[in-house]
Protein backbone atom coordinates (compact mmCIF):
# COMPACT_ATOMS: atom_id res chain seq x y z
CA UNK A 1 0.00 0.00 0.00
CA UNK A 2 2.58 2.28 0.17
CA UNK A 3 4.48 1.16 -3.31
CA UNK A 4 7.42 -1.23 -1.42
CA UNK A 5 6.65 -4.41 -2.42
CA UNK A 6 5.34 -5.67 -5.35
CA UNK A 7 2.67 -8.59 -6.04
CA UNK A 8 5.14 -11.35 -7.42
CA UNK A 9 7.27 -10.80 -4.06
CA UNK A 10 4.60 -12.58 -1.84
CA UNK A 11 2.81 -14.09 -4.20
CA UNK A 12 3.56 -18.62 -5.01
CA UNK A 13 1.32 -20.81 -7.41
CA UNK A 14 -0.22 -22.97 -5.58
CA UNK A 15 -0.03 -25.89 -8.27
CA UNK A 16 3.72 -25.91 -6.82
CA UNK A 17 2.46 -27.92 -4.58
CA UNK A 18 2.79 -30.83 -7.07
CA UNK A 19 6.59 -30.63 -6.09
CA UNK A 20 5.70 -32.17 -2.63
CA UNK A 21 3.42 -34.79 -4.31
CA UNK A 22 -0.24 -32.85 -3.33
CA UNK A 23 -2.51 -33.07 -6.27
CA UNK A 24 -3.72 -29.51 -6.74
CA UNK A 25 -6.98 -28.96 -7.71
CA UNK A 26 -8.25 -25.50 -8.40
CA UNK A 27 -11.73 -25.80 -8.04
CA UNK A 28 -15.06 -23.72 -6.87
CA UNK A 29 -16.42 -26.07 -4.05
CA UNK A 30 -20.24 -26.14 -4.17
CA UNK A 31 -21.24 -28.70 -1.33
CA UNK A 32 -20.08 -30.62 1.48
CA UNK A 33 -21.70 -33.81 1.73
CA UNK A 34 -20.70 -35.10 5.29
CA UNK A 35 -23.13 -38.56 5.15
CA UNK A 36 -21.46 -39.60 1.97
CA UNK A 37 -18.02 -37.94 2.40
CA UNK A 38 -17.89 -36.09 -0.31
CA UNK A 39 -16.84 -32.55 -1.38
CA UNK A 40 -18.59 -31.89 -4.55
CA UNK A 41 -16.86 -29.60 -7.03
CA UNK A 42 -17.28 -27.38 -10.26
CA UNK A 43 -14.73 -29.95 -11.79
CA UNK A 44 -16.57 -33.14 -10.18
CA UNK A 45 -16.75 -35.11 -6.78
CA UNK A 46 -14.15 -35.83 -4.58
CA UNK A 47 -14.14 -38.45 -1.56
CA UNK A 48 -12.41 -38.09 1.48
CA UNK A 49 -11.65 -40.11 4.17
CA UNK A 50 -10.21 -37.21 6.42
CA UNK A 51 -11.21 -33.88 5.33
CA UNK A 52 -9.35 -30.16 6.54
CA UNK A 53 -11.59 -27.23 5.33
CA UNK A 54 -9.51 -23.82 5.22
CA UNK A 55 -11.59 -21.97 2.94
CA UNK A 56 -10.58 -18.74 5.04
CA UNK A 57 -12.51 -15.53 5.34
CA UNK A 58 -14.64 -14.50 2.55
CA UNK A 59 -14.35 -10.71 2.65
CA UNK A 60 -18.17 -8.88 2.11
CA UNK A 61 -17.12 -5.46 0.86
CA UNK A 62 -20.68 -5.50 -1.01
CA UNK A 63 -22.74 -5.72 2.08
CA UNK A 64 -21.86 -2.32 2.77
CA UNK A 65 -23.31 0.72 0.83
CA UNK A 66 -21.13 2.69 -0.47
CA UNK A 67 -17.84 0.82 -0.12
CA UNK A 68 -17.22 0.68 -3.99
CA UNK A 69 -17.74 4.31 -4.59
CA UNK A 70 -15.87 5.51 -1.15
CA UNK A 71 -13.27 2.60 0.07
CA UNK A 72 -10.12 1.12 -1.03
CA UNK A 73 -9.80 -2.26 0.05
CA UNK A 74 -6.96 -2.86 2.55
CA UNK A 75 -7.37 -6.52 2.16
CA UNK A 76 -7.20 -6.92 -1.27
CA UNK A 77 -3.97 -6.75 -3.70
CA UNK A 78 -5.93 -4.18 -6.13
CA UNK A 79 -6.99 -2.29 -3.21
CA UNK A 80 -3.12 -1.88 -2.17
CA UNK A 81 -2.42 -1.04 -5.59
CA UNK A 82 -5.29 1.94 -5.67
CA UNK A 83 -3.96 3.20 -1.86
CA UNK A 84 -0.90 3.44 -3.00
CA UNK A 85 -1.62 5.52 -6.46
CA UNK A 86 -4.18 7.93 -3.95
CA UNK A 87 -1.30 8.11 -1.23
CA UNK A 88 0.69 9.49 -4.18
CA UNK A 89 -1.83 12.10 -5.34
CA UNK A 90 -2.86 13.26 -1.59
CA UNK A 91 -1.78 16.62 -0.87
CA UNK A 92 -3.96 17.72 2.65
CA UNK A 93 -7.29 16.48 4.05
CA UNK A 94 -8.24 13.51 6.28
CA UNK A 95 -7.12 10.15 5.08
CA UNK A 96 -9.10 7.20 7.41
CA UNK A 97 -8.71 3.42 8.19
CA UNK A 98 -11.79 1.83 9.20
CA UNK A 99 -12.53 -1.28 10.67
CA UNK A 100 -16.15 -2.03 9.65
CA UNK A 101 -16.89 -5.13 11.90
CA UNK A 102 -15.77 -7.72 14.15
CA UNK A 103 -13.71 -10.51 13.46
CA UNK A 104 -11.30 -9.90 11.09
CA UNK A 105 -8.38 -11.40 10.15
CA UNK A 106 -4.88 -10.21 11.36
CA UNK A 107 -5.83 -8.16 13.59
CA UNK A 108 -2.63 -5.83 13.52
CA UNK A 109 -3.38 -4.67 9.76
CA UNK A 110 -5.24 -1.72 10.13
CA UNK A 111 -2.81 -0.40 12.82
CA UNK A 112 0.17 -1.13 10.50
CA UNK A 113 -2.08 0.73 7.69
CA UNK A 114 -2.06 3.77 9.96
CA UNK A 115 1.64 3.67 10.53
CA UNK A 116 2.77 2.87 6.99
CA UNK A 117 0.13 6.14 5.71
CA UNK A 118 1.79 8.13 8.58
CA UNK A 119 5.38 7.29 7.45
CA UNK A 120 4.49 7.84 3.64
CA UNK A 121 2.97 11.38 3.90
CA UNK A 122 5.68 12.42 6.45
CA UNK A 123 8.50 11.52 3.89
CA UNK A 124 6.43 13.55 1.16
CA UNK A 125 6.66 16.76 3.65
CA UNK A 126 3.01 17.24 3.53
CA UNK A 127 2.41 15.12 7.36
CA UNK A 128 1.35 19.08 8.68
CA UNK A 129 -1.52 19.11 5.59
CA UNK A 130 -2.97 15.54 6.60
CA UNK A 131 -5.14 14.28 9.86
CA UNK A 132 -5.31 10.77 10.01
CA UNK A 133 -7.92 8.80 11.76
CA UNK A 134 -8.20 5.12 13.18
CA UNK A 135 -12.14 3.84 13.56
CA UNK A 136 -12.76 0.70 15.06
CA UNK A 137 -15.44 -0.79 17.25
CA UNK A 138 -12.89 -2.37 19.37
CA UNK A 139 -11.98 -0.97 22.89
CA UNK A 140 -8.60 -1.20 22.42
CA UNK A 141 -5.94 -2.46 19.76
CA UNK A 142 -5.41 -6.06 19.64
CA UNK A 143 -8.23 -6.59 22.35
CA UNK A 144 -7.78 -10.47 22.60
CA UNK A 145 -4.06 -9.58 23.68
CA UNK A 146 -3.43 -8.14 27.59
CA UNK A 147 -4.25 -4.78 27.65
CA UNK A 148 -0.38 -3.57 28.15
CA UNK A 149 -0.38 -4.44 23.85
CA UNK A 150 -3.25 -2.39 23.23
CA UNK A 151 -1.88 0.41 25.54
CA UNK A 152 1.72 -0.20 24.10
CA UNK A 153 -0.12 0.47 20.33
CA UNK A 154 -2.61 3.20 21.28
CA UNK A 155 0.38 4.94 22.69
CA UNK A 156 2.17 4.37 19.82
CA UNK A 157 -0.99 5.83 17.15
CA UNK A 158 -0.60 9.12 19.86
CA UNK A 159 2.85 10.19 19.06
CA UNK A 160 2.44 10.00 15.54
CA UNK A 161 -0.70 12.31 15.82
CA UNK A 162 -2.83 9.70 14.78
CA UNK A 163 -6.28 9.88 16.00
CA UNK A 164 -8.07 7.04 17.25
CA UNK A 165 -11.41 6.22 17.58
CA UNK A 166 -12.12 2.84 19.67
CA UNK A 167 -15.53 1.65 20.26
CA UNK A 168 -17.01 3.61 16.84
CA UNK A 169 -19.83 1.15 15.88
CA UNK A 170 -19.77 1.29 12.30
CA UNK A 171 -23.32 1.98 11.04
CA UNK A 172 -22.53 3.31 7.15
CA UNK A 173 -20.54 5.36 4.52
CA UNK A 174 -22.35 8.41 2.93
CA UNK A 175 -20.38 9.02 -0.45
CA UNK A 176 -22.17 11.89 -1.40
CA UNK A 177 -20.53 14.05 1.36
CA UNK A 178 -17.54 11.44 2.08
CA UNK A 179 -18.45 10.43 5.51
CA UNK A 180 -18.05 7.83 7.91
CA UNK A 181 -21.21 7.59 10.27
CA UNK A 182 -21.59 5.84 13.64
CA UNK A 183 -24.45 4.26 14.90
CA UNK A 184 -24.56 7.00 17.29
CA UNK A 185 -24.86 9.17 15.21
CA UNK A 186 -21.20 10.48 15.01
CA UNK A 187 -19.65 11.67 11.65
CA UNK A 188 -16.52 11.97 10.21
CA UNK A 189 -15.60 13.29 7.09
CA UNK A 190 -12.71 11.68 5.05
CA UNK A 191 -11.18 12.76 1.77
CA UNK A 192 -9.45 9.10 1.63
CA UNK A 193 -10.62 6.01 2.98
CA UNK A 194 -8.91 2.96 3.53
CA UNK A 195 -11.75 0.38 4.31
CA UNK A 196 -11.58 -3.23 6.69
CA UNK A 197 -14.68 -4.82 4.81
CA UNK A 198 -17.06 -7.53 7.07
CA UNK A 199 -15.77 -10.82 6.73
CA UNK A 200 -18.27 -13.78 6.97
CA UNK A 201 -17.41 -17.65 6.34
CA UNK A 202 -17.70 -18.90 2.38
CA UNK A 203 -21.35 -19.45 0.82
CA UNK A 204 -21.01 -22.98 0.96
CA UNK A 205 -19.63 -23.52 4.99
CA UNK A 206 -23.06 -20.73 5.53
CA UNK A 207 -24.92 -23.63 4.24
CA UNK A 208 -23.68 -26.18 5.24
CA UNK A 209 -24.30 -27.66 9.13
CA UNK A 210 -20.52 -26.67 9.90
CA UNK A 211 -21.80 -23.38 10.79
CA UNK A 212 -21.56 -21.75 14.30
CA UNK A 213 -23.60 -19.13 15.88
CA UNK A 214 -19.97 -17.56 15.46
CA UNK A 215 -20.82 -17.01 11.82
CA UNK A 216 -17.53 -19.81 11.39
CA UNK A 217 -17.02 -23.41 11.95
CA UNK A 218 -16.42 -24.10 15.98
CA UNK A 219 -13.98 -26.83 16.52
CA UNK A 220 -12.47 -28.47 19.66
CA UNK A 221 -9.81 -26.06 20.67
CA UNK A 222 -7.09 -29.10 21.01
CA UNK A 223 -7.71 -31.02 18.30
CA UNK A 224 -9.25 -28.67 15.93
CA UNK A 225 -11.89 -31.33 15.27
CA UNK A 226 -15.48 -29.88 14.63
CA UNK A 227 -19.06 -31.91 15.38
CA UNK A 228 -18.57 -34.45 12.34
CA UNK A 229 -16.73 -37.28 11.98
CA UNK A 230 -13.30 -37.15 10.28
CA UNK A 231 -13.71 -33.37 9.68
CA UNK A 232 -11.58 -30.69 10.67
CA UNK A 233 -11.40 -26.83 10.39
CA UNK A 234 -8.02 -24.73 10.75
CA UNK A 235 -7.48 -21.40 9.50
CA UNK A 236 -9.63 -18.27 9.76
CA UNK A 237 -13.14 -20.38 8.40
CA UNK A 238 -12.72 -21.41 12.16
CA UNK A 239 -13.43 -20.05 15.62
CA UNK A 240 -11.45 -21.63 17.90
CA UNK A 241 -12.84 -20.50 21.73
CA UNK A 242 -10.55 -19.17 24.41
CA UNK A 243 -10.58 -19.96 28.24
CA UNK A 244 -11.84 -16.32 28.73
CA UNK A 245 -14.43 -16.72 26.36
CA UNK A 246 -13.18 -14.81 23.90
CA UNK A 247 -12.14 -16.00 20.20
CA UNK A 248 -8.25 -16.98 19.03
CA UNK A 249 -7.64 -14.25 16.55
CA UNK A 250 -7.62 -15.26 12.82
CA UNK A 251 -4.38 -14.83 11.87
CA UNK A 252 -1.79 -17.32 9.27
CA UNK A 253 0.58 -18.18 12.18
CA UNK A 254 -2.48 -19.99 13.79
CA UNK A 255 -3.53 -21.73 10.88
CA UNK A 256 0.01 -22.78 10.00
CA UNK A 257 0.26 -23.94 14.02
CA UNK A 258 -2.97 -25.97 13.57
CA UNK A 259 -2.14 -27.38 10.06
CA UNK A 260 0.63 -29.57 11.39
CA UNK A 261 -1.27 -30.43 14.41
CA UNK A 262 -4.25 -32.14 12.34
CA UNK A 263 -1.92 -33.77 10.05
CA UNK A 264 -0.12 -35.19 12.55
CA UNK A 265 -3.72 -36.46 13.97
CA UNK A 266 -4.76 -38.01 10.24
CA UNK A 267 -1.55 -39.59 9.88
CA UNK A 268 -1.57 -41.48 13.50
CA UNK A 269 -4.97 -42.33 12.58
CA UNK A 270 -3.68 -43.70 9.38
CA UNK A 271 -0.92 -45.73 11.30
CA UNK A 272 -3.98 -47.25 13.94
CA UNK A 273 -2.34 -44.75 16.29
CA UNK A 274 -3.90 -42.75 19.09
CA UNK A 275 -3.09 -39.17 18.70
CA UNK A 276 -1.54 -36.74 21.66
CA UNK A 277 -0.97 -34.28 18.74
CA UNK A 278 -2.74 -31.02 20.48
CA UNK A 279 -2.56 -27.22 19.31
CA UNK A 280 -1.39 -24.96 22.40
CA UNK A 281 -2.48 -21.73 21.33
CA UNK A 282 1.12 -20.46 21.38
CA UNK A 283 1.46 -17.29 18.80
CA UNK A 284 2.81 -14.28 17.60
CA UNK A 285 2.48 -11.07 15.66
CA UNK A 286 4.78 -8.65 14.03
CA UNK A 287 3.73 -4.75 13.83
CA UNK A 288 4.88 -2.85 11.04
CA UNK A 289 5.79 1.06 12.11
CA UNK A 290 6.77 2.32 9.33
CA UNK A 291 10.55 3.81 8.59
CA UNK A 292 11.70 0.52 8.42
CA UNK A 293 10.82 -0.51 12.36
CA UNK A 294 8.20 -2.79 13.69
CA UNK A 295 7.25 -4.29 16.87
CA UNK A 296 6.95 -7.72 18.30
CA UNK A 297 4.66 -10.27 20.23
CA UNK A 298 4.12 -13.13 21.51
CA UNK A 299 2.99 -15.85 23.75
CA UNK A 300 0.33 -18.33 25.48
CA UNK A 301 -3.35 -17.37 24.06
CA UNK A 302 -4.44 -20.54 25.71
CA UNK A 303 -3.44 -19.12 29.33
CA UNK A 304 -5.67 -19.10 31.93
CA UNK A 305 -7.65 -16.46 32.75
CA UNK A 306 -6.31 -14.38 29.77
CA UNK A 307 -3.56 -14.48 27.65
CA UNK A 308 -0.20 -14.20 28.55
CA UNK A 309 2.38 -12.21 25.72
CA UNK A 310 5.13 -10.33 25.54
CA UNK A 311 6.44 -7.54 23.75
CA UNK A 312 9.73 -6.73 22.57
CA UNK A 313 10.84 -2.92 22.29
CA UNK A 314 10.23 -1.95 18.21
CA UNK A 315 13.32 -1.89 16.51
CA UNK A 316 14.81 -2.19 12.46
CA UNK A 317 15.68 -5.73 13.21
CA UNK A 318 12.32 -6.41 13.99
CA UNK A 319 11.50 -5.52 10.59
CA UNK A 320 14.31 -7.42 8.66
CA UNK A 321 13.26 -10.21 10.87
CA UNK A 322 9.60 -10.30 9.59
CA UNK A 323 10.66 -10.02 5.90
CA UNK A 324 13.35 -12.89 7.03
CA UNK A 325 10.77 -15.06 7.87
CA UNK A 326 8.54 -14.13 5.00
CA UNK A 327 11.18 -15.31 2.52
CA UNK A 328 12.09 -18.71 4.47
CA UNK A 329 8.36 -19.73 4.85
CA UNK A 330 7.87 -18.93 0.88
CA UNK A 331 10.89 -20.55 0.14
CA UNK A 332 10.30 -24.25 1.74
CA UNK A 333 7.05 -24.24 1.47
CA UNK A 334 6.71 -23.17 -2.75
Amino acid sequence: MVGQRRPDQFRRPLNRLDRKGIEFRNSEVEDLDFDNKVVATASGDLDYDSLVVSLGAQLAPETVNGFAQMAYNLYDSDGCAQIYAALQDFREGSIGILITAMPYKCPAAPYEAAFLAESFIRKRGIRRNVEIHVFTPEQAPMPVAPPAVGDSIADMLAARGIHYHPLFTFKGLRPETSAVVSSDGRSHRVDLLIGIPPHQAPEVVRSSALLGVSGFIHVDPRTLQTDHDDVFAIGDVATVRLPNGKALPKAGVFAHAEAKVVAHQIADDADGKRSAAAFEGKGYCWIELGDGRAGFAGGDFYAEPNPQLKMRRPGRPLHWGKVAFEKWWLHHWF
